[in-house]
């Protein structure tokens, strides 16, 4: 097992990474756990790992109940949200419950935010069982909803108390899942890291065929990026929104296809790539570059393109962006593969020329 810190002006906490662990969850989680837990899951993964969560906290003596959720981008709303709180009320659970999101990004997310409002605050855990979730969205405290209009719009900025990260819940993940993490894997890689691109450029069939050292090896080099990032920006006043990269994109995506048509990851991947061709219009990198990251995404059986759609639809999903800043919209592009910037955009021209094959 394999521990980090996250430092944060609010507080610190730590991560485990590792196998098995939610077996070890009364030792490693007491510390963090009050006296009535909540477990808060999924139709999916309730059958797979409730079961032994709700064992570990029985060793401890600590009463707990389950909420269970519908399993989807799509159920990541206010209707869903408020089914989080009726448990919470049904259950008569106080402002020091422990709430636990076991499950992966949307879970997590929704409750970080059910967490960071209910009874103005009770405590949380993040237990991930997705890539996705373990490398990146269970870290750093972000919390959210979707509104029609736009993806994470109504959220909080809310840190765990500990995330447990078991790299055992990979083995039930499908592929496709599996391939939609990998796309924030490359992302750290292609923002801040080219050493860490390079290494995925040599690995990727084996972590695709889940190699579990070198799996663990990529989830802790995430965490210990984002770790490092959220600890000097906790709040998203600067470097954090590197962590953005192909979001901007990616989102409008998700928004026009139907949120869960296209999973998140898929979209920050073709998102990616998108920001690769606009740093190239705007002269920062090479063709060559975007090409790279265009290629290792299709070797994590990722999506390299774009849906096609109108160029008003792009622009009307994209002004909703929370980068957009007094009208400006902001990118995350590229300064050169390996180092992210925050490009202001005002001349839609650009964008369309970046749009263009896929309009």
């Amino acid at each position: 097992m394999r521990t980090l810190t996250v430092q944060t002006p609010s507080h610190q906490y730590p991560i485990f990474i590792g196998n098995h662990l939610i077996e070890q969850a009364d030792v490693l989680l007491k510390p963090y756990l009050s006296n009535k837990v909540a477990i808060v899951t999924n139709e999916t993964i309730a059958p797979l790992y409730l079961g032994s969560f709700q064992t570990t906290l029985d060793r401890l003596g600590i009463p707990s109940f389950s909420i269970i959720l519908p399993d989807g981008e799509e159920y990541k709303n206010w209707q869903t949200l408020n089914l989080i709180f009726d448990g919470l009320m049904q259950n008569r659970a106080e402002r020091k419950t422990t709430l636990i999101a076991l499950g992966g990004g949307v879970i997590g997310d929704m409750v970080g935010f059910a967490a960071a409002t209910y009874q103005r605050g009770a405590p949380f855990i993040q237990v991930p069982t997705t890539l996705l979730s373990q490398v990146d969205s269970s870290v750093g405290g972000k919390t959210a909803i979707n509104h029609p209009l736009g993806k994470n719009m109504i959220g909080a900025f809310y840190q765990p108390k500990a995330v447990l990260a078991d790299l055992s819940t990979l083995k039930t993940l499908p592929q496709r899942e599996l391939s939609a993490g990998m796309a924030e894997v490359i992302k750290y890689g292609a923002l801040g890291d080219i050493e860490f691109f390079e290494w995925l450029e040599q690995h990727m069939t084996d972590l695709m065929m889940q190699d579990q050292e070198k799996l663990a090896q990529a989830v802790y080099h995430c965490c210990k990026m984002k770790a490092e990032i959220v600890a000097q920006d906790e709040t998203e006043q600067g470097i954090r929104a590197w962590l953005n990269l192909g979001h901007t994109f990616g989102h409008a995506i998700e928004a026009e296809m139907g949120y869960g048509v296209w999973l998140h990851g898929e979209a920050v991947a073709a998102g990616c790539v998108l920001a690769g061709r606009l740093s190239e219009k705007l002269g920062k990198i090479h063709e060559a570059d975007t090409l790279r990251i265009a290629a290792l995404l299709e070797a994590a059986k990722l999506p390299s393109a774009p849906p096609k759609f109108e160029f008003e639809k792009w622009i009307e999903h994209m002004s909703h962006d929370k980068k957009v800043s007094g009208g400006v919209m902001r990118f995350i592009g590229l300064d050169r593969l390996g180092k992210a910037n925050i490009t202001k955009v005002t001349d839609m021209e650009i964008l369309r020329q970046t749009l263009n094959p896929y309009l």
